[in-house]
């Protein structure tokens, strides 16, 4: 009962097919399954996956241009947002090439199950963002529950091509860690209450310079 009640909010707000409700129950699925022998997701949210992963991580497709092709996740873990935002991409007909980049393996083995039982298009690389210099290309970026703030920027500042926008997911410490970012960076950005915490924002990132010293 819970479950269907977490399924309607998430419905009431992202307003989706029924074939991309089926698509997230296929994926609960796995990612429940599979989180007995990992850890994807924690134990305290695990029965709370449409609202704290799926709804959390859906939210920013309102905000993706339909001229955006491409879109990099970076540390996607269990998917989130990723994934979801591939789902949520196909349900709004957007034409857009979604690439994950995540350093375990078995995580990686996850992701790519839950790409070939949905059919979804995207790419998976088995990478640590930190060692590869190359591999962050693309429109647009995004980043949920993965490094702190200040190590985010100076990575997409030093590795990050062609990029026009960065959303990154922030929880209760956001407003300090912006904060203490912008006495280093000149950041052009935008913030938005998040739909599932109110103790969350994310903020969206368009311009990025290092301040002179």
């Amino acid at each position: 009962m819970v479950s269907d009640d977490h399924i309607n909010t998430f419905n009431r707000i992202a307003r989706v097919s029924r074939e991309t409700i089926n698509s997230l129950k296929i994926y609960e699925s796995i990612l429940k399954e599979a989180n007995k022998k990992m850890n994807l997701v924690g134990k305290s949210t695990i029965d709370q996956i449409w609202i704290r992963h799926f709804l959390d991580s859906f939210q920013i497709i309102d905000f993706i241009d339909k001229n955006e092709k491409t879109l990099v996740d970076i540390g996607s873990g269990a998917g989130f947002p990723g994934l979801v935002l591939a789902i949520a991409s196909k349900d709004r007909k957007i034409p857009l090439k979604i690439k994950l980049i995540e350093k375990s393996s078995k995580k990686v083995i996850f992701l790519k199950k839950v790409i070939n039982d949905l059919n979804l298009n995207v790419e998976v690389h088995n990478q640590n963002v930190f060692e590869f210099q190359n591999i962050l290309v693309g429109d647009v970026f995004v980043t949920r529950a993965f490094k702190p703030l200040k190590i985010i920027l100076e990575l997409m500042h030093k590795n990050g091509k062609k990029w026009k926008r960065i959303f990154i997911y922030l929880g209760k410490t956001g407003q300090s860690e912006l904060h203490e970012a912008s006495k280093i960076w000149d950041i052009g950005y935008k913030q938005r209450m998040s739909v599932t915490s109110k103790d969350s924002i994310i903020i969206e990132i368009k311009n990025l310079k290092k301040k002179a010293n």
